[in-house]
């Protein structure tokens, strides 16, 4: 077995997004060093990291240079090039594997591995052509879901056809890329499991988490999810045997249906922390960063104790639409945590940021969470419980207000205006 990576290395991660930022918080706290590299700059990981390299994934000599200057290599989203990653591994380590990433970025060699290994997935057919996609339809029935088959997040590149005198223009918007079709589910809920898997094969993972989505994005995920302890089981039993047939170290997220019947199938797979696991930075005593970091440097993982409930809330850029949101407000929860990403620009549907609540209960830190968010869109001066911080305001903003349709443009360029009471809160900058 090779020697752990200790603190005082240095932690090359591929992408910069806010699951890198986290990481980087969590790696820095224990004494690492962390350069980051993507086409992008002034990223969320880079404003933490101590180098950021902006340049394009396909820049072998840029990926190669930078590889030279740190001990061992890590990922925050499957996207990356296959080349990049082999051109990185010819120098140094990269966990999760290059094997790994290639089956996971890619929903056709997912499922098809999934399938031959025998856990429950959707049934599924690849399509390439609209003759491929007519088969496909006869074989599943209707209503089915087609998606791209690489490059997919948040409902990206996937449409529901409901009737076949639609399907021709479904696959036609895909634009020639490669897809699958999955047949649709009538599931009773989303929930995931988030595990790590050390170098000796050594196993952690933080229970079953509650998802909810909206419009294909995650809306608010709350632990431990509301599922008998017989799902549970079973749900962390195939987290497991999939780390273990992928031969995965690090982190993974396993995305489940939840039929009505009590059927867990398996949706996706994520090789990397997971937006379902930030309540674990607030909620548990190791983070799913952290974890990701001991995993990827051969360190004994750390305890996935959940402290108290929790439950986490995106906050997407509409919450932008009318103006800055109302910091001051939300601060007044004071069980509630900001979690703001960086990023400049609050287009509608990006994820800015998140809030963490913690309570006695899942439904009580859902319920605080969701109150909090709507906080954020009141206009009005607030104060003490007004804000939010009492048991009227939990009261009557038990869910987030949706998002405005109109209203002033978004604040571009413009970062976040905080005032002073909130620096205390934010933990993630």
């Amino acid at each position: 077995m090779s020697q752990p990576i200790l603190p005082g290395s240095t932690i090359g991660v591929l992408g910069s997004g806010q699951l890198g930022r986290m990481f980087a918080i969590a790696a820095r706290r224990m004494g690492y060093r962390v350069h980051t590299f993507s086409p992008e700059t002034d990223t969320p990981t880079g404003q933490v990291a101590d180098v950021e390299i902006t340049a394009s994934y396909d820049d072998l000599d840029a990926v190669r240079d930078f590889t030279r200057h740190v001990d061992i290599v890590t990922f925050e989203f499957e996207n990356i090039p296959a080349v990049t990653v082999n051109a990185v591994a010819e120098q140094v380590m990269v966990r999760p594997s290059g094997t790994v990433l290639h089956t996971t970025q890619h929903r056709l060699r997912e499922k098809t591995f999934l399938a031959r290994a025998g856990f429950p997935v959707t049934p599924f057919r690849p399509v390439s052509t609209q003759a491929d996609l007519h088969v496909a339809l006869t074989d599943l029935g209707l209503p089915a879901v087609l998606k791209t088959a690489g490059f997919g997040y948040d409902g990206k590149g996937q449409s529901k056809i409901t009737a076949l005198a639609g399907a021709e223009a479904a696959l036609e918007a895909l634009q020639g890329q490669e897809a699958i079709l999955e047949a649709f589910v009538e599931f009773e809920r989303e929930v995931s499991v988030i595990a790590a898997r050390a170098l000796d094969g050594t196993f952690a993972h933080y229970g079953v988490i509650e998802n909810d989505h909206r419009h294909h994005i995650l809306d608010v995920s709350i632990a431990p999810a509301g599922v008998s302890d017989k799902i549970a089981l079973e749900a962390v039993d195939i987290a497991r045997s999939v780390m273990e047939t992928l031969d995965v170290v690090g982190v993974l997220c396993v995305e489940f249906f939840l039929t009505a019947d009590g059927k867990l199938l398996v949706n996706e797979l994520a090789p990397r922390p997971h937006n379902s696991g930030h309540l674990t930075f607030d909620g548990c005593v190791t983070s799913q960063f952290e974890q990701q970091l001991r995993a990827v440097c051969g360190l004994p993982l750390g305890s996935t104790e959940l402290l108290r409930p929790a439950a986490m809330a995106n906050l997407l850029g509409d919450l932008w639409q009318q103006g800055e949101p109302h910091w001051a407000a939300v601060c007044a929860f004071p069980d509630v945590k900001l979690h703001l990403y960086g990023k400049l620009v609050p287009r509608p549907g990006r994820k800015m940021g998140h809030l963490t609540a913690l309570a006695a209960s899942a439904g009580a830190a859902s319920k605080i969470v969701c109150a909090a968010r709507a906080a954020l869109q009141r206009r009005e001066s607030m104060t003490g419980e007004d804000a939010g911080g009492g048991a009227s305001a939990r009261a009557h903003h038990p869910h987030p207000a949706p998002p405005p349709s109109r209203g002033r443009a978004c604040m571009a360029g413009k970062p976040p205006n905080l005032p002073p009471t909130c620096w205390s809160r934010l933990s993630s900058l």
